[in-house]
């Protein structure tokens, strides 16, 4: 019994002495708890969500697979909506000769320079009698016996919104040269698009000729092409269209023409420049412009090159079409060799801006009708 009794006191103090030690390691634990991290604050895991890109409106890639195939010809679709990010594009991925959208990427290499402090756009340039091209070139008139006093800005202005050839080939000089237009487009990763050659060497290439300085007066240049013979001509056309210096895709024109827009490629002041500048274009009034309704806005750049034996090569409009309530699409029609009538140029370009304007409208519902509303100006 008393062995009994022993066990009983032993086992209660056995159990007191470790009640005491689990209070004591707890409290070192509490202790510890208040003592700052060495290591600092942990940081909880940042929640990651899966990022789900809407689907392009199955309407809109059904009409302009419809539109593509209708036209029985080569010709490239592109559509980004750029605030949402979806895509439709119909032979988008195949590179297209771009003729005059190219400058775009010569006035982006210029801000781009104005952004780096390299170059300022009321910066005085000199322009002479050496600087002429060929085809469209207005500014040629301006020219004096010491040349024409201007600016990188109005060259910017006349090579966008009148298409002038001269002017585009006189910033691309002045930025440094073509691989000088070509190294900003690769260093902000704009894959896919670039110049090739100045207007004036490209041009005389297409043509089986190399460009000479007299070519840039009058019809210098189209008397000496119609000099060629034809097989010559022939040669060098299919030469440029199976692998164009110019060429970029529409998919690569659109996701270029989108990241602009959205600001990731300029600085706000220089993408505001380039931007109103594409608003101002003179040129394409009948092309994708021709298609939009009351309301739209576009900032586009046109290209059309050459004619040979009754086609042309290069007949491109590419964009942002801006709705009613703001939203933008970056769109791109491009045509490699085209023998259809000028008219049927025009309406089927407007057919792809009329498709794209129908789509947002049946997406908006009422609220598109009521955007579309003329304001009364007070």
């Amino acid at each position: 019994m008393s062995g009994r009794r022993f066990t009983r006191v032993a086992r209660a103090a056995w159990i007191a002495g470790a009640a005491v030690l689990a209070l004591g390691a707890a409290g070192f634990g509490l202790a510890a708890m208040d003592r700052p991290d060495p290591r600092g604050p942990v940081e909880p895991l940042p929640v990651v969500y899966p990022t789900v890109r809407p689907e392009p409106p199955p309407v809109l890639a059904a009409r302009l697979h419809g539109l593509a195939a209708a036209w029985g010809e080569p010709v490239g679709l592109a559509v980004k909506d750029v605030d949402q990010g979806w895509v439709v594009q119909v032979a988008g991925e195949q590179p297209y000769p771009q003729q005059s959208v190219s400058k775009l990427w010569v006035a982006l290499a210029v801000l781009d320079a104005v952004d780096r402090g390299e170059l300022a756009l009321d910066q005085e340039v000199v322009f002479e009698e050496a600087d002429r091209s060929v085809f469209f070139q207005p500014i040629v008139k301006q020219l004096g016996p010491a040349g024409y006093r201007t600016s990188v800005r109005e060259l910017m202005l006349r090579a966008l919104a009148q298409s002038d050839n001269a002017a585009n080939d006189k910033l691309i000089r002045t930025v440094g040269g073509v691989e000088a237009v070509d190294e900003p487009l690769r260093r902000l990763r704009l894959n896919g698009v670039g110049i090739g050659a100045e207007e004036r060497d490209l041009q005389a290439r297409i043509a089986g000729l190399t460009w000479r300085p007299e070519y840039g007066y009058g019809r210098n240049f189209q008397h000496a092409r119609a000099a060629l013979p034809e097989s010559v001509r022939l040669q060098a056309m299919d030469t440029y269209l199976a692998e164009p210096p110019d060429g970029a895709s529409p998919l690569s024109i659109v996701q270029a023409l989108s990241a602009i827009k959205r600001g990731e490629v300029l600085s706000p002041v220089s993408t505001e420049v380039m931007l109103a500048m594409m608003a101002e274009a003179v040129t394409g009034p009948n092309r994708l412009k021709g298609g939009l309704p009351f309301g739209w806005s576009i900032a586009h750049k046109t290209g059309t090159g050459q004619d040979l034996r009754g086609f042309s090569v290069g007949i491109n409009d590419v964009g942002l079409l801006t709705a009613p309530d703001g939203r933008t699409y970056a769109v791109a029609v491009m045509m490699r060799r085209t023998a259809r009538p000028v008219p049927e140029r025009l309406a089927f370009m407007q057919s792809v801006s009329r498709a794209i304007a129908e789509t947002w409208a049946a997406e908006s519902g009422p609220a598109a009708d009521l955007a579309s509303l003329p304001v009364a100006e007070e």
